[in-house]
């Protein structure tokens, strides 16, 4: 069984046994209800997937790996593997920072805390995104303007609320491995 037939039957995030994982092209992608958000933080990859399996991978841009003074605050830019959700959005006036339209989706830890992690964009986002090295942000994760338009469209038909999982490593290996352990001690 492949790693992704694994994860379809160890985790919730797919309706059902049946369910065969595949990635489609951003071109054949539409958002639907119940999606979710998964970010390897090692590897700096996105993923959004649908209950039924289908899923799309675009790059990413994490944390840098150093502590950094920025916004007032010192601490490790890394990004957090945490459980989010998006839960709100917003128009920020930098430019530079939040890229040509601002648009700045905000990410709750665990749902509840709100923090000052989000997803963005970047001025420089297509460079960032091309290079080998993608740890540049200040602990955001920044995509292209294409897929925050994309996950901005499945977060509003997901009623204003998106489940983020972001993990260091292979996000669908790390979560069967997870959900095997779950069940051993079950």
């Amino acid at each position: 069984m492949s790693t992704l037939a694994s994860l379809a039957l160890a985790t919730s995030a797919f309706a059902s046994p049946q369910t065969v994982p595949y990635q489609i092209s951003m071109a054949e992608w539409e958002p639907q209800v119940g999606d979710q958000i998964l970010f390897d933080t090692k590897d700096n990859w996105g993923y959004i997937i649908h209950d039924d399996g289908l899923y799309i991978r675009f790059p990413v841009v994490t944390g840098q790996r150093r502590n950094v003074w920025y916004i007032g605050r010192y601490y490790h830019a890394a990004t957090p593997t945490w459980d989010w959700k998006i839960q709100s959005t917003h128009i920020k006036g930098d430019r530079v920072t939040f890229g040509p339209t601002g648009r700045f989706l905000r990410m709750y830890k665990d749902g509840e805390d709100g923090t000052a992690y989000g997803i963005h964009g970047h001025r420089d986002a297509t460079q960032m995104l091309a290079d080998g090295d993608r740890f540049r942000s200040m602990g955001c994760i920044i995509v292209s303007e294409d897929i925050l338009s994309t996950m901005e469209r499945t977060y509003l038909l997901n009623e204003e609320s998106l489940s983020v999982k972001s993990v260091y490593g292979d996000p669908f290996k790390i979560l069967v491995s997870q959900a095997e352990k779950d069940t051993k001690t079950d």
